[in-house]
């Protein structure tokens, strides 16, 4: 496993998926920008990393896997851990991040009239382990869609990813952008927005629990598809 995440770092990564990891969770700073956007830059690396320029399909990188002397299985869970290690990486960044934003906007507002000071929609930054928590939800349910469908042949790179975006996006949008504006949702805002942060922990670590167990079952199917595809 050790040599097949270091194939997948060194020779299927291309470098702007770094650009992606490492430098979008810095939108987070800028004024009024709704943090649950931000993570759907993470999903935009998918089709890079398995299909990317010179790279992924383009230089048959699945059948070069499968020609190792490695179980095909194992290449499904490399692929599936340098995707959770880009998409933990991306929200530690975004979560240090967090503190600056927050005085930069109170720095903001501090000079300015009430009528023009900034909000940001939906969540807002105090609610950020909120919004991660959220996050690793829609990772789970991205996941479940991108995989299955990209190892049933390993060529459905455009659909899985349409359908990924689609699914991330809506459930996103719905819990963290949406339902915070619905009148008669306060006691919502107030659990997930205005609650403490050992509340919010605990609503981590249930979206840590939901994440594991979905990746499971992502693994059980893509591997077994994985297996019946004939190169």
């Amino acid at each position: 496993m050790k040599a097949l995440l270091y194939k997948e770092f060194k020779l299927a990564m291309h470098p702007i998926c770094y650009v992606f990891v490492c430098l979008f969770p810095f939108m987070i700073l800028i004024p009024s920008y709704p943090i649950a956007v931000g993570f759907i830059y993470v999903l935009a690396v998918y089709p890079i990393l398995f299909l990317g320029a010179n790279k992924g399909q383009q230089s048959n990188d699945l059948l070069f896997s499968t020609l190792l002397p490695v179980r095909k299985k194992d290449i499904v869970l490399a692929r599936m851990m340098t995707v959770a290690i880009m998409q933990f990486a991306f929200m530690i960044i975004q979560g240090a991040l967090t503190p600056l934003a927050i005085y930069l906007t109170n720095t903001i507002n501090a000079s300015a009239e009430p009528a023009k000071q900034l909000t940001v929609p939906g969540f807002p930054h105090e609610a950020v382990i909120s919004s991660m928590s959220f996050a690793i939800v829609g990772y789970a349910i991205a996941d479940l869609i991108f995989f299955p469908i990209y190892y049933k042949k390993g060529r459905s790179i455009v659909a899985s990813t349409l359908l990924m975006i689609l699914g991330f996006a809506l459930f996103m949008m719905t819990f963290t952008v949406v339902f915070p504006f619905i009148p008669g949702f306060e006691g919502y805002v107030n659990l997930f927005c205005r609650s403490g942060y050992p509340l919010q922990l605990a609503f981590l670590g249930v979206a840590l629990v939901i994440y594991f167990l979905v990746h499971i079952v992502v693994y059980i199917i893509s591997s077994r598809r994985l297996e019946r595809v004939d190169f």
